[in-house]
């Protein structure tokens, strides 16, 4: 495919149709999502385990909830976005998606094989800064050869394999479950093996053409960081960072803590925890391939009625908890709504407006600066869950509730209009309304 065919505005384009090659490079570049979310997942999984077998505390600077404000969850992700998404922007996204998953998949080995909590600790952190440096570039690239009616397709089904990652992880999970803590090892080997094969497998990939075409017109000269920061560039900052960074409070804790909550709250084993957690990822892939994939891209009206639908079975999910027990019914309905209705508002969404409302040489840098702010508000919230837990769910069923609420408000009022329109357009749009 040349450059000319990737970046012409061609009837294919129009329809929404998507070739063979932009299929296949989705699933390379989604892969970035099925590791970090993986990753988030299997350490959730084993959270309880570690605890235990390498003495870590609730809290303090060697307890579980300073492992999970480093990691990939959390400020370790922080750190690699804010790296990897302006490098990616000035030296290109194969520069930057050809080389960190050789970096996690060192770190992933040294989690599985931790043997005492600096190991642990230091896997964790590193893990968190080569997804943070993946995610937005390898989005960037899809945002970037994506047909401007498949746009919101394409980008969900990188969302698609975020939910696949953890799905897999966890069914290892409760398949060794019996093994106790070396089962958790087992599955970050398979993380290991997953981030060779995927490296692997990219080396084939091109550099983004859009980037390319903007590389060589020079408008990497003229797109600093400080652009970011006024106009309507400052506006879609603000309103990608503010409904990612509420939803992302929720959706964190619940892919982080749920097992580590079920588990100390009495609510079932590790198997039961491991289970429910799968459950809540399965639907977000029906939700996601069945829903949101074939809808979002038709028109501004769906993508908003999509998202209020969404946000709705959200808040309701979370507010089930404020009035009755936390029990494995309860659990699983909260688990059914969450999963739905975070594939129609939640982070699919985030992906696309973050490729649609930027231009091509400051995408990856307004994608890194809107994660990283928002994993590292997750990563200071993640310090204190482990103690909040301790009294019960109802404060944290209450407080991500709220989240849920000011992230739904947020994605449906402020809303911009891009649905089906290629870059450019959105781009000359942006320009001629400032």
């Amino acid at each position: 495919m040349t450059m000319h065919q990737a970046t012409q505005d061609s009837s294919a384009e129009a329809e929404g149709t998507v070739s063979r090659q932009q299929w296949k490079w989705s699933v390379l570049a989604g892969m970035a999502s099925y590791l970090d979310a993986g990753s988030i997942v299997a350490l959730g999984a084993g959270l309880a385990l570690f605890q235990d077998e390498l003495g870590l505390s609730d809290s303090g600077v060697t307890g579980v909830g300073a492992l999970a404000a480093i990691g990939p969850n959390a400020i370790g992700a922080a750190v690699g976005a804010f790296i990897g998404g302006r490098l990616g922007d000035k030296l290109g996204r194969k520069r930057i998606y050809q080389w960190d998953l050789l970096i996690y998949a060192a770190a992933i080995l040294c989690i599985a094989l931790a043997v005492n909590p600096a190991m642990l600790f230091i896997g964790t952190f590193v893990v968190g800064v080569a997804v943070g440096a993946d995610v937005p570039t390898s989005l960037a690239l899809v945002g970037e050869f994506s047909p401007a009616r498949a746009r919101g397709k394409l980008l969900g089904f990188t969302q698609v394999a975020w939910n696949i990652g953890p799905m897999i992880v966890l069914l290892l999970a409760l398949a060794l479950s019996p093994l106790d803590l070396l089962g958790i090892r087992i599955v970050f080997l398979h993380l290991f093996v997953v981030a060779l094969i995927t490296w692997a497998l990219r080396r084939g990939m091109t550099e983004s053409a859009v980037w390319k075409a903007a590389a060589s017109k020079g408008a990497a000269a003229t797109a600093g960081v400080r652009e970011l920061f006024r106009g309507p560039h400052l506006k879609a900052l603000l309103w990608t960072g503010s409904f990612y960074l509420f939803w992302n409070l929720a959706a964190g804790t619940a892919g982080l803590f749920t097992p580590y909550m079920v588990k100390n709250l009495g609510a079932g084993g590790q198997g039961t925890s491991v289970a429910l957690s799968c459950a809540g990822f399965g639907v977000g892939i029906a939700a996601t391939v069945l829903v949101f994939m074939p809808l979002t891209d038709r028109d501004h009206r769906t993508r908003r009625m999509l998202w209020a639908v969404g946000a709705v079975m959200q808040i309701i999910a979370y507010a089930l908890f404020l009035w009755f027990p936390f029990t494995v019914p309860t659990i699983l309905l909260n688990t059914f709504l969450f999963g739905v209705g975070a594939s129609l508002a939640g982070e699919a969404v985030y992906k696309t407006f973050s490729q649609e409302l930027f231009p091509t040489m400051l995408r990856g840098t307004a994608q890194g600066f809107t994660f990283g702010a928002a994993r590292t508000c997750l990563g200071i919230w993640s310090y204190f869950v482990p103690h909040l837990a301790d009294t019960g769910i109802t404060a944290i069923a209450a407080l991500l509730t709220a989240f849920l609420v000011i992230s739904g408000g947020l994605g449906y009022f402020f809303m911009p209009d891009t649905a089906g329109k290629s870059l450019d357009r959105i781009e000359a749009e942006r320009r001629a309304a400032a």
